[in-house]
């Protein structure tokens, strides 16, 4: 059903799946990841699998998105680093001046330093049986290199932000030698089994419509056609791409002709203006707010009903515009991907 929404074909419901669905939010992750430093779980095939399959023992998920990180690809590079409880990811030597790009990997092999993650799509890909397709991800170039010199999250970007203006040529160099890596790590996904790919541009908010035009968009429309054609060459399947990035409605006309059958929106945008916008021959993805799983199941019902008349039935993928909170409820979850599956029928019933 997922990858038949993402191709634009005909669906009986509308998929769904939720960012973040193997997350602290459910009890069992939260057991299973029990004293594991975060980024051994990530190297850790077998419990990579595990956490991945977790939300689908519970919902009727159309989808799993492979338990991973989108900095494994700093690492890969050879920066180091490490989850800071309290303050999340955290880079002991963040990028700080131009010279410091030396320090960097400039060929990575993918193989070698990511094969952890491939396995795991592997070990997945068999545990699931063709229930429900899997998808693999990265960070897109220009988010990945704000977490390199910010040295973590950041409310401003300021850092990263100051590179585009003081070093825009260095900035380019980082963020080709990204692409490049992003592009063999997500052909490496295809080839070890994932049927679909997402790009997480998760700061593109952080950038004005100039800044994405020069600095994040001619990289994410890169990756699409880079992919795309290696995965021919190499007689992969060609699966289905989905770029998502968040804040960037400024830019959905473009991102809507970026080389993706899907785009995925966050909850500041109306359906029916991102329809206006991308056009009849995209499939969008998206887009409840995430703090609407806080309502009471009956007003999360309304909700969805409300979003799928807006975005309509068919060539869309349900889904929040975030990803799932810690402390969201496991039954309300639940209740956002059972209405979506009822609500859906019942629209294409009476249509």
């Amino acid at each position: 059903m997922f990858l038949r929404a993402a191709r634009g074909e005909e669906t009986e419901h509308t998929p769904v799946w939720c960012m973040r669905q193997a997350g602290r939010y459910l009890p069992e992750f939260r057991e299973t990841r029990a004293g594991q430093d975060f980024f051994a779980t990530c190297r850790s095939p077998k419990l990579c699998c595990e956490l991945t399959l977790q939300p689908l023992r519970r919902f009727p998920l159309d989808a799993a998105i492979i338990f991973s990180d989108i900095l494994v690809v700093p690492q890969a590079l050879g920066m180091e680093v490490v989850m800071v409880p309290g303050k999340g990811p955290t880079f002991t030597e963040p990028l700080k001046e131009v010279e410091d790009l030396l320090k960097l990997r400039q060929k990575v092999d993918v193989t070698a330093e990511l094969g952890y993650v491939f396995q795991a799509i592997t070990l997945t890909r068999h545990k699931l049986e063709g229930r429900v397709p899997l998808i693999g991800f990265s960070g897109a170039p220009w988010t990945l290199m704000s977490y390199m010199i910010e040295g973590g999250g950041s409310t401003t970007m300021a850092k990263a932000k100051s590179w585009l203006y003081r070093h825009p040529e260095a900035s380019h160099r980082l963020l080709q030698l990204l692409a490049d890596v992003i592009t063999d790590y997500l052909v490496g996904q295809v080839a070890a089994g994932a049927q679909a790919l997402q790009l997480f541009e998760s700061h593109a908010g952080h950038l004005g419509p100039e800044q994405f035009q020069d600095f994040a968009l001619p990289y994410i429309r890169d990756i699409a056609q880079a992919v795309k054609s290696r995965l021919k060459e190499e007689a992969l399947p060609l699966v289905p791409m989905i770029v998502f990035a968040k804040d960037a409605h400024y830019a959905l006309r473009d991102l809507a002709r970026a080389g993706y059958e899907v785009v995925g929106l966050d909850w500041t945008i109306r359906p029916q203006e991102a329809r206006a916008q991308t056009g009849k021959d995209i499939t969008l993805q998206g887009n409840l707010d995430p703090c609407a799983l806080y309502a009471p199941k009956e007003k999360i019902g309304e909700l969805v009903k409300k979003m799928l008349e807006g975005f309509g039935t068919q060539r869309y993928i349900a889904n929040l515009g975030h990803g799932l909170y810690p402390d969201m409820s496991p039954e309300h979850v639940g209740a956002f991907v059972e209405a979506v599956h009822a609500h859906s029928r019942h629209i294409n019933k009476h249509s």
